[in-house]
């Protein structure tokens, strides 16, 4: 049986395209991969096969910790470790020379003074959870909690736990997702290659830091019932067959042509950021070709001569002549498809939120209110694959909404 571990691979884990817009993007070979990925984490919740679920917690910034392959010294970065001339801090000095004083280099001084107290070996990658301030009290539903607010969500555990001991114990909270293997001593960060998940246990304890994995461990309890078992399968055939009529010349060019994938996903994210899921797929692509032509309008009214505006007139033209019926048609197919993914993918994040040990919440200006996980990553654990599934139609909301009050909402964030 093809599963999604074929199909999947992320060389490094800075970005990960949410499982929809694999097909998008992905040509063939992503379409059926996200539908593959959806049938695994299918029979991983039914417990056919040994998979893997990770939880996408909302920390901020990514954070890299280990050791340099090329000198064997321990180093923090951000996300610019992978560039050309890599971006690590080995030293105060090092931080203090990239990031001004502030929120960030706070939290990246305090990182490269506790995490090598770990014992960290090769490289990992994780999120920030909460540094010096970050840890307030709240009262939420009548119960005490102890909370940090990263981003959009606030996380949440009872004030007398054990959990909340340790972490009013911690100078900072880190949740690890990500290791990097494959470079040799002397070698260099280009080499590394993403696995998904962290052993956490192999770390050293240490009291100020508060070190999480993840990997949602215990899976043996959760299994859907019998009616949303049954919605999934349904969603699942439906997507084969949709997948099936979709010509592959469209989705090869769509594949080709990043220019004309992002407008596409620019304008699906209209309706992302309302919580919304499209309706009809004809009208959606009949609005989507109406929108592209405003876009493009408005660019050649911006434009002061007439090789600017002619220039403008032929990006246009060539993005149009992408709309022959035949691949109309296939488009909307895509929509249809890109629809039955997003139904199926939210009736497994809802069974997977009844996992949750940390309680999670958005904060509003009269109050908290109850919220999902940012998502998760389903994973192949011998292959060290994975997927990102992610519930848009409330994170991306939430994220979007002005109504939502978020983490980096605060005086000491620059």
């Amino acid at each position: 049986m093809e599963n999604f571990k074929a199909y999947i691979t992320e060389s490094k884990n800075t970005h990960m395209t949410h499982i929809e817009d694999k097909v998008l993007y992905g040509g063939v070979d992503g379409t059926r991969q996200a539908i593959l990925a959806l049938r695994s984490l299918r029979d991983m919740l039914k417990g056919q096969h040994d998979g893997g679920v990770s939880v996408k917690w909302d920390g901020a910034p990514a954070v890299f910790a280990g050791i340099d392959p090329s000198d064997g010294k321990f180093f923090v970065a951000k996300k610019g470790i992978f560039n050309k001339n890599p971006k690590v801090y080995k030293t105060k000095a090092d931080v203090d020379d990239d990031i001004a004083s502030g929120d960030l280099n706070d939290k990246m001084q305090l990182a490269l003074k506790e995490l090598p107290k770990l014992g960290i070996k090769g490289v990992v990658q994780g999120d920030f959870l909460f540094g010096p301030g970050d840890i307030k009290k709240a009262k939420i539903n009548g119960e005490d909690y102890l909370t940090f607010h990263p981003n959009t969500i606030v996380y949440a555990v009872p004030a007398n736990s054990p959990a909340a001991a340790a972490i009013k114990s911690a100078k900072i909270g880190i949740v690890w997702h990500t290791t990097y293997t494959g470079a040799d001593r002397g070698g260099d960060f280009t080499s590394l290659r993403a696995n998904y998940g962290v052993n956490v246990r192999a770390l050293k304890q240490s009291k100020a830091v508060w070190s999480q994995d993840a990997m949602l461990r215990d899976m043996t309890n959760l299994t859907m019932n019998k009616k949303d078992t049954q919605s999934v399968n349904q969603y699942l055939s439906q997507a084969g067959k949709l997948f099936n009529q979709i010509s592959g010349s469209t989705l090869k060019r769509l594949e080709r042509d990043i220019e004309l994938s992002r407008l596409i996903e620019q304008f699906n994210n209209k309706y992302v950021r309302k919580g919304q899921i499209p309706g009809d797929s004809a009208q959606h692509t009949a609005k989507l070709i109406r929108w592209i032509k405003l876009r493009y309008a408005k660019e050649i009214a911006k434009r002061k001569t007439d090789r600017g505006q002619k220039a403008q007139r032929d990006k246009l033209n060539t993005i149009l002549e992408f709309f022959s019926e035949d691949n109309k048609a296939s488009l909307i197919k895509m929509f249809d498809l890109q629809k039955v993914i997003v139904l199926a993918k939210l009736i497994l994040i809802n069974n997977l939120n009844k996992l949750a040990k940390v309680k999670t919440f958005v904060k509003t200006r009269n109050g908290y209110k109850v919220t999902g996980e940012e998502g998760y990553v389903a994973i192949d654990k011998l292959g060290g694959d994975a997927v990102k599934i992610v519930d848009r139609m409330e994170f991306s909301y939430n994220n979007f909404s002005s109504d939502i009050l978020k983490g980096w909402d605060k005086p000491t964030r620059n």
